[in-house]
């Protein structure tokens, strides 16, 4: 497959014929309902947290080590500020159709809803993960196939009753899910030493500062401070030399192009990568491998 950019949602979001509609809030889509008939492969990076509900098909997020798939009748649950990849299709005996939902969730929203239901944040310090697969009962298919009417216009509808679609799914999780919905209610737990570790699992990924900080579980600007003890340097510094030594790796291990190796090391154009790359190690990153290929043929 080929390497492509990992896109930040729901910001970068795109229009495509395979999506029916989307509901915004606050300028934003928060609510995606999507119609496939074919497979498709991809990479995301979320913003906010996100539940995916698959009415057909199957959904397959790969995120380290770690595969979940979810079919017709499930949902998925995925934090805020992670990287994944992801692959979908229908299957056979539904021809091969693909329907599903995604609700982009921020803390804002989370929060106004947990004032609104007049609850409080439950910490379960050692049962926060990244993603969790949970079924779907018949309140949630039903509230799903309330909202088809709504894309069929999506932008007639107005941001108030966007807002009060959400709440109306938050209170059928909490009715239903507590797991879920402590799941939403707060950051992963991470240990302050964690530093290191976070960087190298997310120096591809296109990770802000904040998003960095959140992981860490640190404020931003301890997050700074803690990052400059360790590593003498600025996160967005050590980021960039990261990506490049890794750059050069895979050109001279691998087949991949160049573009394929811009894309795949979190980099987001390739005349930028190869600039960058040219004032670090003396060549742009086609000469470079040409030049070591002609030294191992020598």
């Amino acid at each position: 497959m080929r390497s492509s950019k990992m896109v930040r949602v729901p910001h970068e979001l795109v229009k495509s014929p395979n999506k029916k509609g989307s509901l915004k809030l606050d300028g934003m889509s928060v609510i995606e309902f999507c119609f496939y008939t074919q497979g498709i492969k991809g990479k995301f990076f979320l913003q906010d947290h996100l539940l995916l509900i698959v009415k057909s098909g199957v959904y397959t997020i790969r995120f380290g080590d770690r595969e979940y798939t979810i079919r017709s009748n499930e949902m998925m649950f995925i934090h805020k500020s992670t990287g994944v990849e992801y692959e979908k299709a229908g299957e056979p005996d539904s021809d091969y159709i693909l329907d599903y939902t995604m609700f982009f969730l921020n803390e804002k929203i989370v929060d106004e809803f947990l004032k609104f239901a007049g609850l409080k944040p439950i910490h379960l310090v050692n049962d926060v993960v990244p993603i969790t697969v949970f079924p779907i009962n018949d309140r949630i298919g039903s509230y799903i196939q309330s909202l088809k009417p709504f894309f069929e216009n999506p932008d007639e509808v107005k941001e108030g009753l966007v807002r009060v679609k959400l709440m109306e799914l938050l209170f059928h999780i909490a009715d239903s899910n507590d797991r879920l919905l402590h799941q939403m209610m707060q950051p992963i737990s991470k240990e302050r030493g964690s530093i290191a570790k976070i960087m190298e699992e997310n120096f591809m990924n296109p990770v802000s500062l904040n998003d960095l900080a959140y992981l860490s579980g640190r404020s931003l600007a301890a997050f700074k401070r803690d990052f400059q003890a360790i590593y003498n340097t600025s996160p967005l510094k050590w980021v960039r030399n990261r990506r490049l030594d890794k750059a050069k790796e895979l050109l001279a291990e691998t087949v991949l192009s160049v573009t394929d190796v811009c894309f795949s090391t979190g980099f987001e154009n390739i005349a930028h990568f190869s600039k960058v790359f040219k004032e670090k190690f003396g060549l742009p990153p086609s000469e470079f491998r040409r030049q070591l290929r002609l030294k191992e043929d020598a």
